[in-house]
Formats: structure tokens, C-alpha cells, sequence
């Protein structure tokens, strides 16, 4: 059970959220009119249209975010939408919204690039490796593709966040499970301090023992969300020696098999 404190601290951030809706829709509103109605508001330079169109898509992002956020007490109160979907592509397209939020620079190349084949090999050049077992690439899942997405986003954008040179992404499947792991070799984490970085609203820098810095929401959000969707995710990692995160979901979700309050951290 929450305390009251808990409680009305959830009510707080849900009214926030609803609240900056507002505004984050009167960015979108106007970017859209600045990059649509040239013949009224004048013509745009390429660079302004270059940074127009950017402020868009993370006015967009953060829109998305927003409704994250609340896809997170969704999830808590039992609300799940299952649907076919690839997570292959899925995976490439989320790799690529965290590049733009985390390294644009590195997101604009791979838009000049050709196909599949070049970007990987230009993320490799990157230090960003992408690895897959031969059957994940024609796998199915039956999820709710939309907290899939935001699990897998928020372990590549910590990944990226906290890498010293390099990330790796790994993706496989067997007895009807799939995973997920996303390993950097940044700062680490020691093993007594595991259990913290899936609690909500705690810190890392708390600790003067770890390096890893975070807002405290991301990875119990990503807990929440694998654990309403019948799955997991794990940490190993030492201090100082990187760490990986590892996503397991059944292929398929069986709602009937969830108990989110009692798993919530």
C-alpha cells in the first residue's frame, strides 16, 4: 500500500504533467506555422528551417515524454494495449530518436547515409554496436508496443548518457522470451547499490560511492513498465566498469499473469 505521502506525490506529478501540456502544444502550434505558412510569416534560410524543423520534433518528444510519464500510473492501475509489431525495427527507430535527444550530431550523418547495412556501419565507427541473434530479425512480439518503446528508450539514452566511448545493444529470443541487454562502459555501479537506481525519485549522486547521475524516474519508470508487461530488467555492473541492463519479455502478454501493485518498487 502507498503512504499518503507517496500518494499525493503521484497526484502532484500527473497534475504537472497535465498542466504543461498546454504550453509544450503552443511550441508545437507555432514552429508548424512558421514551417507551413511561408506566404504569411516569410520565407525561412535552410539553417532556420534546420532548426525549426529540430525544435518540432523534441517539442514532440517531449509531448511523447509527458504522456510516458503517465503510460507509467497507466500501467500501475492494470492498463495494458497489445499488439503485433516487429521489435527490430522498433528497436532501430527508437536507437535513432535517442542519437537526436543524446548525440545530434551523430543523428544528422546517419541522415545523409544510405540504407540499414551503412548506418550500422557508421554507428559502429561511432562505438555503437549493434548485435542480433539470426531469428530476432523476423520475430514478432504481441506487447504493448508503446511502453516497449519507452523501456528501450529510456536504457539506450542512459547508455549513451553514461558511456565513456562505448555502447552496445544486443538483442535475442528463445523459449518463447526475448531480450534485451544495453551495456556502456561508463562509471558503473557497485553491486550494493543495484536495488537504488530502480527507485523512484532517488538520486545516484546521493551516494558519494557512485558516478552515475539520473533524476530518479527513468529506470524504476522502465521497471514498472517491463514488470506490467510480464517481464523484468537487470543490472550488472561493478563500479568503474560499466554496466548493462538487460530487458526480458515473454513474446507474448498474458494480463491475467500481472501483479503490479505487489511488484512496483
Amino acid at each position: 500500500m502507498k503512504n499518503k505521502n507517496e500518494f499525493f506525490r503521484e497526484i502532484e506529478i500527473e497534475f504537472l504533467i497535465h498542466e504543461l501540456k498546454d504550453p509544450v502544444s503552443v511550441i508545437e502550434t507555432g514552429v508548424r506555422t512558421l514551417l507551413e505558412r511561408r506566404e504569411t510569416h516569410g520565407q525561412l534560410s535552410p539553417r532556420q528551417e534546420k532548426t525549426l524543423k529540430r525544435v518540432l520534433r523534441n517539442a514532440q518528444k517531449a509531448r511523447s515524454m509527458m504522456h510516458g510519464l503517465l503510460e507509467i500510473g497507466r500501467s500501475q492501475a492494470g492498463c495494458v494495449n497489445c499488439s503485433c509489431f516487429q521489435p527490430v525495427p522498433t528497436v532501430h527507430e527508437v536507437l535513432m530518436e535517442a542519437l537526436e535527444s543524446v548525440c545530434p550530431s551523430v543523428f544528422d550523418q546517419i541522415n545523409s547515409l544510405g540504407g540499414p547495412e551503412e548506418t550500422l556501419a557508421f554507428l559502429s565507427s561511432q562505438c555503437i554496436f549493434v548485435h542480433m541473434d539470426s531469428e530476432i530479425s523476423r520475430l514478432e512480439l504481441n506487447q504493448d508496443e508503446v511502453k516497449f518503446r519507452q523501456i528501450v528508450g529510456n536504457l539506450i539514452k542512459n547508455a549513451l548518457h553514461h558511456r565513456k566511448k562505448r555502447v552496445d545493444i544486443g538483442l535475442g529470443c528463445g523459449n518463447n522470451m526475448m531480450w534485451l541487454e544495453v551495456s556502456d562502459d561508463g562509471p558503473g555501479i557497485g553491486a550494493e547499490h543495484h536495488e537504488m537506481v530502480f527507485r523512484r525519485y532517488t538520486q545516484i549522486m546521493a551516494c558519494d560511492a557512485l558516478s552515475r547521475t539520473g533524476h530518479g524516474l527513468g529506470l524504476a519508470g522502465a521497471l514498472i513498465l517491463a514488470k506490467s508487461m510480464g517481464g523484468t530488467i537487470e543490472i550488472t555492473s561493478q563500479k568503474g566498469k560499466g554496466a548493462t541492463f538487460r530487458l526480458t519479455l515473454p513474446l507474448a502478454m498474458n494480463p491475467q499473469d500481472k501483479d503490479l501493485h505487489s511488484s512496483t518498487p
